[in-house]
């Protein structure tokens, strides 16, 4: 008996990063799915509906591998390097899932682009609640840390889609950028803290 999963396992070994799964028809898994075409339809309304599902797996699988990094990291420790490690690991060693949350909300229907858009969104809600934690665990505070969330999270994901392709080489050096520009992003919230807190006579203009 078919199930969700082997198509969506039959869909996944179509694409990657010369593929993506907006350019996959509904012919092409069922076939390497080894079922004939109406036994997809048990299983999903259309090639949308895959694609979605496809998207959110890659968004849960990702932000648990990242959660669970950053969950081992102390208040101590330095937990960006180690977050972004995690993140071009998978890309490395598991990329198909990757792939699909970083190239279909450019390339995808707009189903495809609500449906990256809303993990990017977790994404941005979880570290939202991680740089708050770590700031109060080090007796810092954070400038808009929704925003600078956001700004890490697009950062991330941007870079992500150009180290796809990229050697080992290539990809170590997007590494060490992602790393820092995140760093600025953060010392640069935590910055703005502290200049909000300055008395007007010795607040610095901008």
């Amino acid at each position: 008996m078919i199930t969700r999963q082997d198509i969506i396992d039959a869909a996944l070994r179509l694409i990657g990063p010369h593929r993506s799964v907006s350019t996959l028809s509904l012919r092409e898994v069922t076939r390497e799915a080894g079922i004939a075409p109406n036994s997809f339809y048990r299983h999903f309304h259309d090639m949308d509906e895959l694609a979605v599902a496809l998207i959110d797996m890659a968004g849960q699988s990702l932000r648990q591998i990242i959660r669970e990094a950053r969950l081992r990291v102390s208040a101590t420790q330095e937990v960006t390097r180690p977050s972004v490690a995690v993140f071009m690991d998978q890309l490395a060693s598991d990329a198909k899932l990757l792939h699909v949350l970083l190239c279909e909300g450019i390339v995808g229907s707009d189903s495809y682009k609500q449906a990256v858009e809303r993990e990017l969104q977790y994404f941005e809600d979880e570290l939202c609640v991680d740089l708050v934690r770590l700031a109060e665990d080090r007796g810092q505070q954070v400038t808009e840390p929704a925003l600078a969330a956001k700004a890490i999270t697009r950062l991330v994901f941007a870079l992500g889609g150009t180290a796809i392709e990229a050697s080992p080489e290539q990809r170590a050096a997007i590494t060490d950028e992602m790393v820092t520009m995140i760093r600025m992003i953060i010392f640069g919230a935590q910055a703005m803290t502290l200049t909000a807190q300055e008395t007007p006579a010795t607040r610095a203009v901008p």
